[in-house]
Parts: structure tokens; C-alpha cells; sequence
């Protein structure tokens, strides 16, 4: 990355997603220049500001302010839900490159909103979806590409939590969130789901949510217990979802269950020349020679002793590549109107369990690729 190219960023919403994911991996890049920490939380600012800002980084608790007062380059959008689609818009206007953190917005007209910004603009925008960057999500995305799964007509994306009820911040909070499991983690595994297929055509979805076991105390939970009276969104949700060409796809979340298997962020492809999974590890399976297999993929490092390799963390490689995209003029690795076709897909199972009913989609071509014509940032596998 071109040190002479520095980019001043900013970020918005210094809490725990901001801490852990955002800022460690940003202040490893040579082209960045960490220079403006807004949250309403004056103190938490502060705290992160000293620890990743340049000398003389400003603190903001208005992020309208910050906007004005700082000429930023690129912001950070690690605030709840309900203020993503807001927040956005107002930075894209103001002539900065977006990262926000997912889901890209609480509701499908946010996302909109946000995608017509950026095409308004001319800035670019993508959504934390951090799990397309592990090493074994960058194999099996090259290995669907090259064909070896074939054509991927069927497909689980997992986000199953036996207890793992995140009890702090909003995150309980429908009003501020949108919901609970399904647009916290199963978010995740949806995203992964259609990037690996490369289909982002929906035709119908419907779906039900569950409240059974969020409504009592528990204190097996891995974060504490939770105050049932605060508990206002769903502790499960599961949904179906066909795709234009026939695809379908098994949508299952939970942050609570009793299951014994548990696992998120990871699903199940079957396609007309093999299938893979990521529940023990990533395993391709298939038809060779006349006899049925079943392979582990070796993906760490391990041909030579004594060394166990030194591979890039799936959060630095979504920040370097989306600080490339800015600098090279390309195409973000996960384009807004992927991520649109999730909001849309989660808002159409909350609205189905409602009704009873299926939610139909417009069709819209072309989603697949890239809108710009410019080359999209890639991890190189």
C-alpha cells in the first residue's frame, strides 16, 4: 500500500465491534490516518482515540459535527442498527467512503437509501461482513468459482448458538436492532451463503421467529443472564428462501436452543458436481472414480517443521482490501447491493412470520456483479 497515499478516516461508534474489529486492524495499514473518534459516549472516544488516533486526533460526540468540522476521506459506521442507513448517508454526502458495520441497515428502505447515496455520490460503500475474508471461506470461494461444486441448487447457512445471548448494549432492544439473532448473526451466514452461490436473485421467502426461550431468566448463558422484561426480540428465527433460477436456500439462527450442535457464520452447499460444509472444519465431498469421497481441506500451514505460518486474520484482510478499493479505484469486496438483497431476504422472514404468509421479490438483474465496471478488490486466492 502506498504510504504517500494516506487516507484520513474517521469512525463512528467506539464500542466493542469499533475496539475489537475495526480499529486494530485499520492502524496495521501504513496508508491510514486514524484522525476523528466520535460516540455518544464522550469517554470511549477518548479512550480509543489515544490509544489508535495520529497525534492531534479529534474527539466528537455528533457525528454531524464531526462531518463538518473534519475533511475525512474514508468513515467507519460501527453504531446500533437503527442508526446505520442515517449515519451513512450523511458521511456519503459529505464526500467520504463508507464501511458499516452489518446488517447494512434495520430496515430494507434504509439500505435503499443508502445504496441510491452512494450512486448519488459517487463514493464508495461496503458492509461488515467480515467472515467472506477466513481462509476457509477465500478456499471454498475459489474452489465454487472453478466449478467444482457445479451448479449450487440447495444450501443451509447456519448461525446456531446454544446459549450466547449477547446481554449488553441495545442488542435486546427490537427498536434499536430490528431484531435479535436472525439480523445479528444470521446475517452473517446468509451473506456467506449467496456470495459463495453468487446468487442474489430471490423470488419468494417466508419464514418464523420464536420467542421461547428469551421470556425466562437463565444463567447458563455464556454473557450473563439476561432481564426477561428487556428481551424484545426474537431468541430464533428460520427461514426458507427459492431463488429465481430454482436455488433454495435453509436459513436457521438462534442465540438460545436446545441443540447439540451449534456453530455460526458457516453453511452447507450442494451442488450437481459435489457439496461442502464447514461444521468440523471445511470438508468437500463428491463422486470420483465410482466411489463416493469425503476431504478434509488442509488449510493451515504445516509442510514445514517448526513453522506454523503466519496467514492474515480474516478482520485485517476486509480492512486492507477495502482501504485498496479506495486507494486503486475498485470495487469493494462486498458490493452494497449484495448486501441490500440480505436486508431485503431478513426483512421478508421478520414481515412473513407477521403475516403467515410468503414474501415475494421484484426481480432485479445484474445484482451479481459489479455496477461500476471497475475491477473488484480481491484477497488473491
Amino acid at each position: 500500500m502506498r504510504k504517500s497515499a494516506e487516507l484520513r478516516v474517521g469512525i463512528i461508534g467506539t464500542g466493542g465491534i469499533a475496539g475489537g474489529k475495526h480499529l486494530p486492524s485499520l492502524s496495521k495499514l501504513g496508508a491510514v490516518n486514524l484522525t476523528a473518534f466520535c460516540d455518544i459516549i464522550e469517554e470511549r472516544a477518548v479512550k480509543h482515540a489515544e490509544k489508535y488516533g495520529v497525534k492531534g486526533a479529534k474527539v466528537y460526540t455528533d457525528y454531524r459535527k464531526m462531518l463538518e468540522a473534519e475533511k475525512l476521506d474514508v468513515v467507519h459506521v460501527c453504531t446500533p442498527n437503527i442508526s446505520h442507513s442515517e449515519i451513512t448517508v450523511a458521511a456519503l454526502e459529505s464526500g467520504c467512503h463508507v464501511m458499516c458495520e452489518k446488517p447494512m441497515a434495520k430496515t430494507a428502505e434504509g439500505a435503499r437509501a443508502m445504496v441510491a447515496a452512494a450512486k448519488r455520490t459517487g463514493k464508495k460503500l461496503t458492509i461488515g461482513y467480515q467472515n467472506r475474508y477466513r481462509t476457509d471461506s477465500q478456499y471454498l470461494k475459489s474452489y465454487c468459482e472453478n466449478g467444482g461444486l457445479g451448479e449450487i441448487y440447495f444450501a443451509k447457512a447456519h448461525a446456531l448458538r446454544r446459549r450466547a445471548v449477547p446481554t449488553w448494549g441495545v442488542f435486546l432492544d427490537e427498536e434499536a436492532q430490528g431484531g435479535g439473532p436472525l439480523i445479528d448473526i444470521g446475517t452473517h451466514a446468509l451473506d456467506l451463503t449467496l456470495w459463495l452461490m453468487n446468487n442474489y436473485e430471490p423470488e419468494y421467502a417466508v419464514g418464523a421467529t420464536y420467542h421461547k426461550l428469551g421470556n425466562r431468566k437463565n444463567s447458563s448463558n455464556a454473557w450473563g443472564s439476561w432481564d426477561p422484561k428487556k428481551f424484545t426480540v426474537e431468541d430464533s428465527a428460520f427461514g426458507f428462501i427459492r431463488f429465481h433460477n430454482g436455488a433454495t436456500v435453509f436459513l436457521e439462527s438462534s442465540w438460545a436452543i436446545n441443540i447439540r450442535q451449534t456453530n455460526e457464520a458457516i453453511c452447507t452447499l450442494c451442488g450437481t458436481e459435489g457439496g461442502a460444509d464447514m461444521w468440523d472444519g471445511l470438508q468437500i465431498n463428491g463422486e470420483r472414480f465410482g466411489k463416493l469421497f469425503i476431504e478434509k481441506a488442509q488449510l493451515e500451514p504445516g509442510s514445514v517443521p517448526f513453522y506454523s505460518g503466519t496467514g492474515e486474520s480474516a478482520s485485517d484482510m476486509e480492512a486492507r482490501l477495502w482501504i485498496e478499493a479506495v486507494l486503486e479505484d475498485k470495487d469493494p469486496v462486498v458490493l452494497p447491493e449484495q448486501a441490500l438483497v440480505i436486508t431485503e431476504i431478513l426483512e421478508a422472514i421478520y414481515t412473513s412470520n407477521k403475516t403467515g404468509q410468503p414474501v415475494f421479490f421484484e426481480k432485479k438483474p445484474g445484482k451479481n456483479g459489479s455496477k461500476s465496471g471497475k475491477k473488484t478488490a480481491t484477497a488473491g486466492v
